[in-house]
């Protein structure tokens, strides 16, 4: 914020400092219809009242958690009664609260946020609650809008600060996300009941927001009221970091995607990584961690994948979504059971489906056992493979030693030899044992894997081509 801006502020209402706000963040426009997030309280009522002032078209939308008793009900109809006040509809729905935290294991607290933002933008995508069709007029609202403030932020800011969620974390909440908006985060506690004072407006009071067994009131009843003690500027200095964190969190992201643009290549829904250069990449940790973020991977996983880059051929970690694999120079993330990833992971004998068909492995002995001419069925010498196995497309600089064969020869030459078209050689397909071709799948054992008089042990794969490929 500028000096001249912060200078003008300063002499300004909050029903004025409120409009130059969400002209400033450009939170939406005078013609856009918002729904407002109203709990009844203090906040959300000023809310209410700004947006009457300042002349913004809204539908209000009350959620009913329920958790509260005749408390919950009251919260309801004096949400009913604020509609009637502004001639505004006013949408409301009851929520099995505790229910739902007990099926999904969660608290109370994380239950109720993700049950109200469900709703919100169910309403804001399907314009309609419960099968009631939204009403007033034709326009439907585009943007959701609560009433968090600046005090909302700073105790943000500081609780995940203490839980270590990184300079996202530190920034606190945005004031614009999408078609949510903030349009109070400017705005101090004192600052509002103040105008909600001067305006005659009532509220109703949550009485769980007096309670210190949650976290939030815990540190605005607690935490922040003793650091004031030893610096009574806290308060302000906080609200200054937030818009620093906010500002270097920009700088920070700008610099992490020149660093995955030096680094990873997309092949289709793949993602392949240089081993060498990644290890280069100061900070490191932060710079894989950036990168595998996007793919379900925790923090904790941050160190598994840097150990990974030393590791041999076939070595892997993976999340709810994905699997990052080692092969050969190359960190290779790829999606978890999808047919369509260039790479995949043989733990294994089994069956398993790929984009050209299928595959399966099976053990077996030696002991009366014929090897068939079939081409699409490889027997080899099971005592020479070590799991896991990788099945991935050629690439060039590939080679092995065909059956029959003394002598290494590249893929490419193997092709040209048999007079494979453009077509055939995109959709050929390898299986390799600690960085070894075993098999060119379909057409060629490699001689080094091939069964002996001595052999015991065999590994037979027979692939089965799709229909359509």
């Amino acid at each position: 914020m500028s000096v001249l801006l912060a200078s003008i502020l300063k002499y300004m209402n909050l029903l004025q400092k409120f409009q130059q706000f969400i002209i400033n963040e450009n939170l939406f426009l005078p013609k856009d219809k918002l729904l407002l997030a109203v709990s009844g309280g203090i906040d959300s009522v000023v809310l209410c009242e700004l947006c009457h002032q300042a002349g913004y078209d809204f539908v209000v939308a009350h959620c009913n958690f329920q958790l509260r008793g005749q408390e919950s009900v009251r919260d309801e109809q004096f949400v009913k009664a604020l509609g009637e006040k502004y001639n505004k509809q006013v949408l409301v729905k009851q929520f099995e609260t505790e229910k739902y935290a007990i099926e999904k294991k969660i608290s109370i607290q994380v239950a109720a946020r993700e049950l109200r933002y469900e709703w919100f933008f169910e309403i804001l995508n399907s314009k309609t609650s419960n099968g009631e069709a939204l009403t007033h007029n034709s326009q439907l609202p585009t943007h959701l809008a609560t009433a968090h403030h600046l005090n909302d932020n700073i105790e943000t800011m500081l609780m995940n600060f203490f839980k270590g969620t990184g300079i996202a974390g530190l920034r606190g909440m945005l004031p614009k996300q999408g078609p949510l908006v903030r349009p109070l985060l400017f705005a101090k506690k004192e600052a509002i009941e103040k105008f909600a004072e001067e305006n005659k407006l009532g509220w109703v009071e949550d009485s769980s927001n007096q309670s210190d067994k949650y976290s939030r009131n815990y540190f605005r009843h607690q935490v922040i009221p003793l650091v004031q003690h030893i610096y009574p500027e806290a308060e302000n200095n906080l609200a200054k970091n937030l818009q620093r964190f906010r500002d270097t969190e920009l700088l920070y992201h700008q610099s992490i995607q020149r660093y995955k643009k030096k680094l990873l290549a997309y092949k289709e829904n793949e993602v392949h990584i240089p081993v060498l250069k990644l290890k280069k990449m100061v900070p490191l940790n932060t710079v894989v961690y950036e990168i595998i973020k996007d793919f379900s991977f925790s923090a904790a996983q941050t160190e598994e994948v840097i150990q990974l880059l030393d590791s041999d051929t076939g070595r892997y970690i993976q999340s709810s979504t994905h699997r990052i694999i080692k092969n050969r120079s190359w960190i290779i993330i790829t999606p978890l059971h999808e047919k369509t990833t260039q790479i995949i992971l043989i733990e294994s004998p089994g069956k398993l489906d790929f984009q050209m068909g299928s595959i399966e492995l099976a053990e077996q002995t030696n002991s009366g056992f014929k090897i068939p001419a079939a081409p699409h069925i490889a027997c080899l010498n099971g005592a020479a493979i070590k799991f896991p196995l990788l099945l991935r497309k050629w690439k060039s600089g590939d080679y092995f030693y065909p059956l029959g064969m003394k002598k290494k020869k590249k893929l490419a030459r193997f092709f040209i030899d048999n007079k494979f078209s453009a077509t055939e050689k995109e959709k050929i397909w390898v299986i390799e044992t600690d960085k070894k071709i075993i098999w060119v799948v379909g057409y060629r054992i490699d001689d080094r894997f091939k069964i002996m008089p001595s052999t015991k042990n065999i590994l037979t794969i027979a692939f089965s081509k799709a229909v359509n490929v």
